[in-house]
């Protein structure tokens, strides 16, 4: 697929600029949606911010990492060797808040710490939270919503890219209706100027009056003045697709005017597809849509905020217990029962009375649950109400294309009747005029409502969640 988008785009970037004829390649909403999504750079941003998801949860993943450790220390002075003292270990945490160590260690001197044991040690220790920390603790946290965040990024991805496309989709169909309306006027002028020319030679030969050359004249350059606005809407049109386009060495791709058309026939312009249906998309929203799933997100990193500022609630009790061994190979001791020998073992206890700042973080945490709760349940009603409103839009738009298609073909049997009857000497160029502009009306209001289906079709996959996919 990625090959035969940029097949599209190669044939986009090189195609020779010249006036619209059948001969030009048609440039697809699908296709056009696909190279935005590719090369367009707020699309490249919805993908960094995946990477830099992941590149957080590395870093809290780091939290886990052994970690290594030398240190080194002499004093001599005055001649006194006071201390040498080398050790090397390696800190190895684990989850539930235990963490392992394990070194050796060499100390000499005269001057050193009763407290130490000179010569070569060794040592294996392990720590372990019984209370606060235990279940939860802040590197745990954080690692979690990391995790969370990184399905959570997707989400935005998918949000940004469903908004990027609803607006490339907007784009391109005011691109379509001012390209057929332009298309529409230039067909219309071939008409008037034949009927003018043949009026004027009716009335050379005596056939007709003079003020049905002006009447004819009139109509001709009214629909002349009507080109040149169209032209204007869209060559403003296309500037403002080309800002969807972009290269793939993220540089702009300024659209020629006459490069690539849209379809030029309102048979082709609107093209009904099946009606889904709409229990099953607004199922699908209340379980796929991305901005609810970013607020799932959103309210499982606070529960784990939750837990974590309930640790608060509880003393803090660590025990710690380290095996010594004389020498470097504290294995030899470590078939000995535990606390016979060659240990040191530490409890450390704190609580504080009040607990107020634990009890107004926790209370704190469960106010932003309630508050995300409730946003939750407020944009899932505005996300289910609003693909109500788009389907019912994109069924009466479909009914009214219908209805605007035998309005149009019965204007046009109006038009054509009025004609013959115009030539044959039984009516006026008045009417024929007014049954003309009767039928344009009634085919600019079958192109707009056209192009109104057509985009209610992106409309409600963008309302579902589901454009960024399409």
């Amino acid at each position: 697929m990625r090959a035969i988008i940029i097949l599209l785009y190669t044939l986009l970037t090189t195609a020779c600029s010249a006036f619209a004829n059948d001969s030009i390649p048609t440039l697809s909403p699908e296709s056009f949606l696909q190279i935005v999504k590719m090369f367009h750079p707020i699309a490249k941003q919805a993908s960094i911010q995946i990477d830099k998801a992941k590149a957080d949860l590395l870093m809290a993943r780091s939290s886990f990492d052994p970690v290594l450790a030398s240190d080194g220390k002499n004093k001599l002075f005055d001649g006194i060797n006071y201390y040498q003292n080398n050790s090397f270990q390696i800190n190895i945490p684990t989850w539930y808040g235990i963490e392992v160590q394990s070194g050796i260690e060499y100390l000499t001197g005269g001057r050193t710490n009763p407290q130490e044991t000179s010569g070569k040690t060794s040592f294996v220790s392990i720590s372990l939270p019984l209370a606060k920390n235990l279940l939860m603790d802040k590197r745990r946290a954080v690692l979690q919503q990391s995790k969370i965040m990184v399905t959570a990024s997707e989400q935005e991805m998918k949000i940004m890219l469903n908004d990027l496309l609803i607006e490339a989709a907007d784009s391109y169909w005011q691109w379509a209706q001012s390209y057929f309306v332009y298309n529409m006027y230039n067909h219309v002028i071939d008409i008037n100027r034949k009927r003018f020319e043949m009026v004027v030679a009716s009335f050379r030969n005596g056939e007709k009056a003079a003020i049905d050359t002006t009447e004819a004249l009139t109509q001709l350059q009214t629909f002349e003045y009507l080109q040149n606005e169209a032209m204007l809407n869209w060559q403003n049109a296309t500037i403002n697709l080309s800002g969807y386009l972009w290269k793939d060495n993220n540089e702009t791709y300024n659209l020629p005017f006459f490069t690539i058309k849209p379809n030029s026939r309102i048979e082709e312009l609107y093209d009904p597809v099946i009606q889904p249906e709409l229990e099953p998309l607004l199922t699908s929203a209340k379980l796929n849509h991305p901005e609810l799933l970013l607020l799932k997100n959103n309210l499982k990193v606070l529960s784990i905020e939750k837990k974590l500022k309930f640790q608060d609630l509880l003393p803090e009790l660590d025990i710690k217990y380290n095996q010594l061994g004389k020498g470097y190979n504290v294995l030899s001791t470590a078939t000995k029962p535990l606390f016979d020998n060659n240990y040191r073992f530490a409890v450390n206890f704190s609580m504080p009375l009040r607990l107020s700042q634990g009890r107004g973080s926790y209370r704190s945490v469960k106010l932003k649950i309630s508050e995300t709760q409730l946003d939750f349940n407020n944009k899932e009603l505005i996300v289910l109400n609003k693909i109500k409103y788009n389907y019912n839009q994109q069924l009466t738009y479909k009914k009214q294309v219908n209805l605007l298609q035998k309005t149009y073909a019965n204007f046009k049997l109006l038009q054509r009747g009025e004609e013959n009857r115009f030539f044959n000497g039984e009516s006026s160029l008045f009417l024929v005029n007014s049954r003309e502009n009767k039928a344009l009306e009634a085919l600019l209001k079958l192109t707009e409502t056209a192009i109104d289906y057509n985009k209610s079709i992106y409309i409600l996959k963008w309302s579902a969640g589901e454009l960024w996919n399409f």
